[in-house]
């Protein structure tokens, strides 16, 4: 994700005041110590340029991420904690999702408005697809075999056939998109629409919105992650620097958090339960999900444009591309103080 701020300097201003104040009345401290230790910066390659979506494949221990300066995808194998591959071809790249099952990934490649398939194993580009106006986000929907695929500016998600690799529908949502999810329990697609500060609820089946969830308190609902047997789904507005909880049978908010300035992504460690947003500002927050109640475990710059956050469920490692570190990208290794991992994982 990468969009300008639509607000003046001045409201700006006055925002961070009056969240400043919110966030203090309500007893968060916004800097409170992650409980987090650094693992390594290992090395990236190519230019000190943009970084955006990251997806990890755990059964070949690949991190997929979005060079989105270098218009590549690069894979990092994360066992010997190293590129092993640039894939070139990618236009301006945001999204990225590896799907192991196809041993697949998918990338959105904005600058040519196209979503690129890529072998997992050769690492090639084996086929383009047309999308909508300024893809970004994707998600899976394995019983459909389709890929749903946001289009920022288009106002609509892009529904692609996985097995054909052929554009079948164009589903308009009604305003800018943010990022698309899949909800395996319902097995539905939910996409924010940030314009509407709602979420939409997609049927694959039927490729139609069946349900449109206002989202009191969004500004610029952005980034999304469902955790499903918990029937949660975590809003992160870039706009007004909170995360929402949506309890997904209910349709109904039930919580609200300060976060860093501008969040993006999100990603979830499910046997930890540890939820992390990531932001612009390089701000990460931590939360941890038990029992359908979400705390707020901690709050703390990480780097530098640290927006991208990605997690091995396995060695509960977290991965975190900074673009800029003295001239040269790295990828920042973050595991649990607790954790008895070993460096390998």
């Amino acid at each position: 994700m990468f969009r300008r701020n639509r607000h003046s300097p001045a409201l700006v201003s006055v925002a961070i005041v009056l969240l400043t104040a919110a966030t203090a009345a309500c007893g968060h401290n916004p800097s409170a110590p992650l409980p987090l230790s650094k693992v390594a910066d290992a090395p990236l390659s190519g230019g000190a340029t943009r970084w955006d979506y990251a997806s990890l494949d755990p059964a070949t221990h690949t991190l997929f991420m979005a060079h989105m300066g270098d218009g590549v995808v690069t894979a990092f194998d994360t066992r010997r904690q190293r590129v092993v591959a640039d894939i070139p071809g990618a236009d301006n790249v945001h999204g990225v999702l590896a799907i192991p099952a196809l041993g697949r990934v998918y990338a959105s490649a904005t600058g040519t408005d196209e979503v690129v398939a890529i072998d997992a194993r050769a690492l090639k580009i084996t086929a383009r697809v047309p999308a909508g106006d300024y893809p970004d986000g994707m998600a899976y929907a394995p019983g459909a075999h389709k890929l749903y695929v946001s289009d920022e500016h288009g106002g609509t998600d892009t529904v692609i056939d996985v097995r054909s690799n052929r554009r079948i529908a164009t589903i308009p949502l009604g305003g800018e998109v943010g990022n698309t999810q899949y909800d395996a329990v319902s097995g539905h697609i939910f996409a924010n629409v940030q314009t509407r500060a709602q979420m939409v609820e997609i049927d694959p089946a039927t490729d139609k919105v069946v349900a449109r969830i206002p989202l009191p308190g969004a500004e610029g609902n952005h980034g999304l992650y469902i955790d499903a047997p918990a029937r949660l789904a975590f809003i992160a507005c870039e706009d007004n620097d909170r995360l929402l909880v949506l309890d997904l049978r209910t349709h109904r908010v039930t919580a609200t958090f300060a976060v860093g300035r501008s969040p993006d992504v999100i990603a979830f460690d499910p046997a930890l339960g540890w939820l992390y947003v990531a932001s612009e500002a390089g701000d990460v927050s931590l939360f941890e999900v038990r029992s359908g109640g979400v705390r707020k475990l901690g709050h703390a710059s990480l780097g530098l444009n640290a927006h991208v956050v990605a997690v091995d469920p396995v060695t509960h490692r977290a991965y975190f591309p900074l673009k800029d570190v003295q001239g040269h990208p790295v990828l920042r290794i973050m595991q649990p103080r607790f954790s008895n991992k070993s460096a390998g994982g």
